[in-house]
């Protein structure tokens, strides 16, 4: 389970305080006690899609299944500084991306370490 602490909902609360979608997706992380794979499961039921997985497994194969996008070299700074937004717009420019999962999956990014994250993609070129 990926756990994110109130404080730290509160900072990407206040970093994306105009994104109504991402305020919902932290009030339903914050809901769920702060277990960021079970509230990703939850927003995704919601958007229409139906993961077959469990939590943990779902949420991380939606994270990988996004790598390439997610590890942009122009974006990539700003999500190593912990900063959500500027990846945030680019992924809602994506119509095969569902928007009210942005939230949760650059959150398990930056949990899992940016770094370790695009290493994969980093060791191809």
């Amino acid at each position: 389970m990926t756990k994110v602490t109130s404080q730290e909902i509160a900072q990407f609360r206040s970093q994306l305080a105009d994104d109504l979608v991402a305020l919902e997706a932290l009030d339903l992380i914050e809901d769920c006690d702060g277990d960021l794979e079970d509230a990703a499961m939850t927003l995704a039921i919601r958007a229409g899609q139906q993961p077959e997985r469990a939590n943990s497994e779902w949420l991380d194969a939606l994270a990988r299944k996004w790598r390439a996008v997610i590890c942009e070299q122009e974006y990539r700074e700003e999500l190593l500084n912990g900063s959500l937004a500027g990846m945030m717009a680019h992924l809602k420019t994506m119509p095969t991306f569902p928007k009210i999962l942005a939230t949760p999956v650059l959150i398990y990014v930056l949990k899992q370490g940016v770094s370790n994250f695009c290493e994969p993609l980093d060791s191809l070129k």
